[in-house]
């Protein structure tokens, strides 16, 4: 008699099966339309194939394709039916491994004497329709290793027994057949074919055996493929939209920064750029005296003694650059500084300090260099030399809360005029690579869990082990327009450096007393928060930010002489502005203007110019019409001065 098993859903009721009931069979004994769209099951939160034994107590979840994890399964069932179409087209093709990360992609290598063709594509496409027409049902089957390699090998699948020979021992080993295809697979695929609703062929590359180029070098194909075409035609459109808004392209096409490879992974601002980054540095110097911040100026090569005692050589070392040039100088070993607290350690420590002036908050926005490696370094995003709006606040125990709560309402502020108004807020607590007491430890985490706690309107999420190695912080997430999701400020509560650097201050009762260091950046490195930026407005940029931020029109050389009045008039306002002067009709002008996004573009011709009026447009073609020149500069500056989101 069959054991039984008790299934938990997620509403949090019991059922009772036999041992060995399939996830296909609970969803349908739980409804025929559920059975119907199951695509797999998350077991225990792991995925697994809708044709899965189930052999204890469990909690299941049914997935279909509303589920992201659906997405995933569609893809990989495609991958394979991607596969079949290729061996039906070219009748003993070997095949390798498919992807093994299908959120996006589904992919295939295979044996093919010449690379994949666009019009090969349009041929696999069409036989993969056949297929997914054909409502091929998808088959699980544990095998063990005889039956498989005797399987592949009179299929002429060399490379599949290579692969068979990397699955360990005692390991569940999976065929999955659907028609005439069949492969070497973990699954998990969906009932049938005809529940891929859409596919699409992507790309074709070379690719290494096992990504060794000591391998031969195989065929891929990359594709991607939906539940429908409706969610096809979304993908396909938001990769547009991403495109369009790419900071990469919009910096070639705005004249603002560019990459050389005599400075890998180091922008260079060109002067446009340039406008928007120092923008940027006011914007926060502005608020810095606002918010009791000093600025200061600090060495970009120190000793590594120094990195030693701040604990950055023994856990960040791997990051850091020990360049040729400051490797040995006068015999003492250096490097240019990744960050900037062991400095500020040094400015706090290096003058006496009494309770009445702390907090001490210093403000540095020094040049600081990271090792990135190659592979994952992208655009401004992810560079190798880059400056923060970073500041260290050496405080009293009993301030830190103050502090933080201050640090809140200067992040929320900054963030408000972005239009960042979606803000995910995260704790990440000690992590194995930890220095300290952990005792100090746990004290630093529930202070900063009643910060958070105490702060209205505010929700978190713990990262467990997600903390910095020498204490716990607060990270703050942004959704840009298109709500992807970006880590930007940071708050760190810091028991240990002032510690190692034996910080002091003199107490109300006179005695010495051991300051605490909040480590914190809003903005986080400028450079990358710049492409987050340009992407999140698409390159239109708000008045105050903008390179240009007017653009004069003339429509005739007979007007010139009013629109050098008006570029004056503008310029002593303090507005950016410039004359198109080229003998271009307006039509074309305006296209250039609205295509280097600039956000007024003021055109003039004989009636504005016997009126001392001009002709308005904003932005995206619109026309606001005519008039007189002091209120249309007025408009213009109170949108720069407030910081408008608007124009």
């Amino acid at each position: 008699m069959a054991s039984t098993i008790t299934v938990t859903l997620p509403d949090g009721s019991d059922r009772q099966y036999p041992e060995g009931t399939t996830v296909l069979e609970v969803a349908a004994s739980i409804g025929s339309r559920l059975a119907q769209d199951t695509l797999a099951g998350i077991v225990d939160g792991t995925v697994v194939d809708l044709r899965t034994p189930l052999t204890g107590d469990v909690a299941l979840r049914i997935v279909t394709a509303r589920d992201p994890e659906g997405g995933e399964v569609i893809r990989h069932s495609a991958e394979h039916v991607m596969a079949d179409a290729v061996k039906r087209l070219w009748p003993g093709t070997p095949i390798d491994a498919g992807r093994q990360d299908h959120s996006v992609k589904y992919q295939y290598d295979f044996r093919f004497p010449r690379a994949f063709k666009p019009e090969d594509f349009e041929r696999i496409e069409a036989e993969m329709a056949q297929v997914i027409d054909e409502d091929l049902p998808f088959e699980r089957e544990e095998a063990d290793r005889s039956r498989v390699r005797e399987l592949m090998e009179a299929r002429g699948e060399d490379i599949k027994l290579i692969r068979l020979e990397d699955i360990p021992e005692g390991e569940v080993i999976t065929l999955y057949r659907h028609g005439d295809f069949v492969d070497l697979c973990r699954g998990p695929h969906v009932q049938r074919t005809s529940q891929i609703g859409a596919a699409k062929l992507l790309e074709a590359s070379g690719a290494y055996f096992k990504g060794d180029e000591r391998n031969e070098m195989l065929q891929r194909i990359y594709g991607t493929a939906f539940a429908s075409k409706k969610e096809m035609k979304a993908y396909f459109d938001r990769l547009e939209e991403l495109r369009k808004r790419d900071h990469r392209r919009l910096g070639r096409e705005l004249d603002l920064f560019s990459f050389h490879q005599e400075a890998p992974a180091s922008p260079f601002f060109h002067p446009r750029g340039t406008v928007v980054y120092n923008e940027l540095l006011n914007l926060m110097r502005e608020k810095y005296r606002l918010y009791g911040y000093d600025e200061v100026i600090t060495p970009q090569v120190f000793d590594v003694e120094l990195w030693k005692r701040s604990g950055h050589y023994e856990n960040y070392r791997e990051d850091m650059f020990f360049a040729d040039a400051f490797e040995e100088v006068e015999t003492r070993s250096n490097s240019i500084k990744p960050m900037n607290c062991p400095s500020h350690c040094l400015m706090f420590g290096g003058s006496a300090h009494s309770y009445r002036d702390l907090p001490v908050r210093l403000a540095d926005f020094g040049r600081l260099h990271r090792y990135e490696r190659s592979g994952v370094v992208t655009g401004l995003t992810r560079v190798r030399t880059f400056s923060q709006d970073d500041a260290h606040i050496f405080c009293m125990p009993e301030q830190i809360e103050s502090e933080i709560e201050a640090l809140f309402d200067f992040i929320f502020e900054i963030y408000a005029l972005f239009g960042f108004n979606d803000v995910e807020v995260f704790l990440s607590t000690k992590p194995a690579k930890a220095m300290g007491d952990p005792a100090v430890w746990e004290h630093a985490e529930a202070v900063l869990t009643r910060c958070l706690e105490n702060r209205q309107g505010v929700t978190f999420t713990v990262k467990a082990g997600e903390g910095a190695f020498y204490g716990p912080k607060i990270d703050f997430d942004v959704h840009d327009a298109l709500d992807r999701s970006w880590q930007l400020a940071t708050i760190q509560l810091d028991f240990q450096m002032p510690e190692r650097f034996a910080l002091k201050y003199v107490g109300n009762d006179g005695g010495e007393n051991r300051p605490v260091m909040i480590h914190r950046a809003i903005l986080g490195s400028l450079e990358r928060f710049y492409g987050v930026m340009l992407e999140h407005f698409g390159g239109n940029l708000p008045a105050w930010l903008a390179p240009e931020q007017v653009r004069i029109l003339p429509i005739t050389d007979a007007v010139m002489p009013y629109a050098e009045d008006v570029l004056a008039t503008v310029k002593a306002r303090g507005v950016r502005a410039e004359i198109d002067r080229r003998s271009e009709k307006l039509g074309f002008k305006i296209r250039e203007g609205e295509g280097m996004k600039v956000p007024y573009l003021l055109v003039i011709g004989g009636r504005e110019a016997e009126n001392k009026t001009v002709s308005l447009r904003l932005r995206h073609r619109r026309d606001e019409g005519t008039h007189p020149l002091p209120v249309v500069v007025d408009r213009i500056l109170n949108a720069i001065e407030t910081r408008s989101l608007d124009l």
